[in-house]
């Protein structure tokens, strides 16, 4: 149990009900609207592939081999120019209207794809995908963070990730059912919906003071709160006004852009930064993002027991399965154990797929002749069960924690001076990582075999495993302000995960409140 002047700290009166909840619950629901299209994005060239490399009578389309790798790259390695820009498109135009206006570049690319003729019209399409989900980085992670309160925080920054994969999974099942072109259309009405529907929720309130747009900041706080009175946000207003004003004051003007950088040289964002990065490279060489990519071939050569799209469409089940996991389990449990143990198993998952290979080539059956693919591949391979089932524990497991993990934590450790800037950087970073271990797949597979290749995606997951359980601070439940006083080196957060008190707990000291304390945000959570 905390002190009594830790809770009077925490608490800015707010009911903990649904009436409380629901209003964010809601914002972060529309905001997903957008997610769900970028999902779309990613998913589709697993769709596209098979349909291109072998094409029905009548499509224009065919691509050679060299050309494939390109579709199914070419996409990421344009995000990070979107995420280096994110954050200055974010600045002048708002959470709001910078989401509303990324989805121009996603309503022009769908109608590429539908129209298109050629190979070139193809990576036009590709590269206006990547560059909008690149630019959508900044706003939609900021704005999470700041419309929501700490015990909520978490569960709600988790459902955007998931989100990303019920998008990739929508067109694993649309692909089963539709023509690849009749796809891209469909995907166009989730984009119209995302622009529509973000018109009904407000802006954030850290935004619009940053704005000096403060009559704004109430309205949009009385609504993120429960619909409630202006006098029931005021103290949450004040703090909000405190954060952004407390440096402009201090010096008697507005920071010039060599301040502004220098804000980015400091030990707040640089930590955080690093943390992100490992994070994202991590969950990138866990072995997910190839297998996601490359579902439909790998499960084709597995031989795998059942149709390849219907294992591809379970593939994309057990990552909803597992995100949805997280996003349940986060608020309880907290952030640091379920790192732990989604990269944990997600190692094991990759050694005994390696050690399965191994075991294959010098015991039981000669390989497949197919270099691009490895040597798992076996004629007639009765226990092709096996890996096939490890792969889908390895969707699973990584899903519950560590492809999840840098897209929380990116809304939450950077310092309010960084926190756009330092999201679409780090997004870059994380999106480079899953350019090159897709780039990179074919060619490891070729030098290093299959047991070379996941032997070290098991490596990497399990020294990720240890490096975490060091260098990864317990987050959830905590206010943006001391997350930034920690990385600062100011103090410590613990790693234990903040409990929230019943209001009948706190009722007889709402008279003893003391002094407004200048957290980012609201809080309603204890210990």
């Amino acid at each position: 149990m905390v002190a009594k002047d830790q809770i009077l700290e925490n608490h800015y009166g707010y009911s903990k009900d649904f009436r409380t909840a629901l209003p964010q619950l809601l914002a972060v629901s529309v905001k997903n609207l957008l997610l769900l299209g970028y999902g779309m994005s990613l998913g589709f060239p697993t769709i596209l592939i098979p349909a291109v490399q072998n094409p029905v009578e009548g499509e224009v389309l065919r691509l050679h081999s060299s050309e494939v790798s390109w579709i199914s790259s070419i996409n990421l390695i344009v995000v990070p120019l979107g995420c280096a820009l994110s954050g200055v498109i974010t600045a002048p135009l708002g959470r709001r209207r910078a989401m509303q206006m990324v989805n121009v570049p996603f309503f022009i690319a769908w109608l590429i794809f539908y129209f298109s003729k050629n190979t070139t019209h193809l990576y036009m399409a590709l590269f206006l995908t990547g560059l909008a989900g690149g630019l959508l980085e900044a706003p939609v992670l900021t704005y999470v963070a700041e419309i929501t309160q700490p015990h909520l925080r978490g569960a709600l920054t988790a459902t955007s990730s998931m989100c990303i994969i019920i998008g990739v999974f929508t067109q694993f099942l649309f692909g089963l059912f539709l023509y690849w072109r009749h796809v891209a259309l469909v995907n166009i009405i989730f984009t119209v919906l995302a622009v529509i529907a973000l018109c009904f929720v407000p802006e954030s309130p850290h935004w619009l003071v940053s704005r000096e747009r403060y009559n704004d900041a109430r309205k949009s706080l009385q609504w993120l709160r429960g619909w409630t009175t202006p006098q029931r946000v005021d103290a949450e207003l004040r703090d909000i006004e405190a954060l952004y004003n407390k440096k402009q004051e201090a010096e008697g003007k507005v920071e010039t852009v060599y301040e502004r950088l220098s804000h980015y040289t400091e030990r707040s964002f640089l930590i955080p930064f690093f943390l992100v990065s490992y994070a994202f490279f991590v969950g990138h060489f866990s072995g997910m993002t190839t297998l996601q990519t490359y579902a439909v071939s790998i499960f084709q050569m597995l031989e795998a027991p059942i149709d390849k799209y219907y294992a591809t469409l379970i593939l994309g089940v057990l990552q909803i399965v597992g995100s949805g996991g997280c996003v349940l389990m986060v608020h309880y449990t907290g952030k640091r154990p379920l790192t732990l143990f989604s990269t944990a198993g997600a190692g094991v998952c990759c050694l005994l797929v390696a050690g399965y290979d191994v075991y294959i080539q010098k015991s039981i059956l000669p390989p497949a002749d197919n270099s691009t693919l490895g040597t798992i591949v076996t004629a007639n391979n009765p226990n092709s069960w096996i890996p096939t089932t490890l792969l889908m524990l390895l969707a699973l497991i990584t899903h519950t924690g560590i492809r999840l993990l840098p897209w929380i934590l990116i809304g939450e450790v950077f310092s309010a001076q960084t926190r756009s800037g330092g999201a679409g950087l780090a997004s870059a970073v994380g999106y480079i990582f899953g350019f090159l271990t897709n780039k990179l797949y074919i060619s490891m597979v070729d030098s290093l075999s299959i047991w070379g290749t996941y032997g070290f995606y098991g490596i990497i997951s399990l020294t990720g495993c240890i490096v975490f359980y060091f260098i990864l601070p317990e987050t959830e439940g905590k206010k943006l302000n001391d997350i930034e006083k920690h990385f600062a080196g100011v103090k410590r957060l613990t790693n234990t995960v903040y409990r929230s008190l019943k209001r009948n707990d706190i009722s007889k000291l709402q008279d003893l409140k003391g002094a407004t304390n200048p957290s980012f945000e609201a809080d309603t959570t204890y210990i």
